[in-house]
């Protein structure tokens, strides 16, 4: 597999996220992680913060780089010169709404295919939303999120 991107908001980065990307990044010759900028997600993080967050997190794999992009992924990864999406699926209803998603890129983009990676069991549970939550309640998100992470996420949480 020559290049592919895995998408999202990345609000905050977690460790089910870094294993789809380690695992990933075995796979491809190149894998672009890109952070959508979704508008009707309230982030904490500032796409320019999750990308420099995703960049510390990636810089033991050579063949990963971290980018930001608007508009369409068929659009970005036809730019790229990518051909696969990696999506990671943690249940049944993920594999439902990226089926979906799925299908609507290759109506757009017939040379696009999505490879989906099922997220290891010990990560399958969360989510950026979860762990937001956790941490907004005063929890422990310990081998959740990557520790770095986890300090700037309490702080901006606190600030707000």
């Amino acid at each position: 597999m020559k290049t592919a991107v895995y998408a999202g908001t990345f609000d905050p980065p977690t460790n089910g996220h870094l294993n789809v990307i380690e695992r990933a990044a075995g796979v491809a010759e190149k894998l672009i992680i890109t952070i959508a900028n979704n508008t009707s997600k309230k982030a904490v993080f500032a796409p320019a913060e999750r990308v420099d967050l995703l960049r510390g997190l990636v810089k033991h794999l050579p063949n990963v780089e971290v980018d930001l992009f608007e508009g369409l992924l068929v659009d970005y990864m036809h730019k790229q010169g990518a051909t696969v999406i990696i999506r990671g699926v943690r249940s049944f209803s993920d594999f439902e709404y990226e089926f979906q998603m799925a299908l609507s890129n290759k109506q757009m983009r017939p040379e696009i295919e999505t490879l989906f990676m099922v997220t290891e069991s010990r990560y399958s549970h969360l989510s950026s939303t979860l762990i937001k939550e956790i941490i907004m309640l005063g929890g422990d998100t310990h081998g959740m999120i990557p520790a770095g992470v986890e300090k700037l996420l309490r702080d901006k949480l606190r600030k707000s």
